[in-house]
């Protein structure tokens, strides 16, 4: 399934420009990367099977700060399917997908307690 996949980069500078396509390109099922955004701060990605949480790891480890905006399917059309360009039904447009992550996730072990207790300890006491 094609897919488009739009990703916020920090790219500030021409060499960061050159890592971010680089590292896009050198992913599995990539098709096309383009720039895009204000800035030039967005890059669009669309190809065949991308894992977009994993493109953005490698992103992140790359360049820098990376936010996945948007994963969106892309819909070829067929000309067969001119017919229904006017006519679509708003309720039937689905929103894109946003995703915001935090590019670095801190947790501890988990570990349990347990409470032994002296089977031949006698106490006298009857508060306790």
């Amino acid at each position: 399934m094609k897919q488009k996949v739009v990703i916020k980069l920090s790219m500030n500078d021409e060499k960061s420009r050159k890592k971010a396509f680089k590292t896009v390109v050198g992913h599995a099922g990539v098709e096309s990367t383009a720039l895009q955004g204000k800035g030039k701060d967005q890059i669009e990605v669309v190809g065949d099977g991308i894992d977009a949480v994993k493109l953005a790891t490698l992103l992140r480890k790359n360049v820098g700060y990376a936010e996945l905006v948007t994963v969106s399917p892309v819909g070829e059309k067929k000309d067969g399917d001119n017919k229904d360009d006017g006519k679509k039904d708003p309720s039937s447009t689905q929103p894109p997908v946003v995703w915001s992550t935090h590019p670095y996730v801190y947790s501890s072990v988990p570990y349990h307690l347990y409470q032994v207790r002296d089977p031949y300890y006698d106490s006298n006491c009857t508060i306790m």
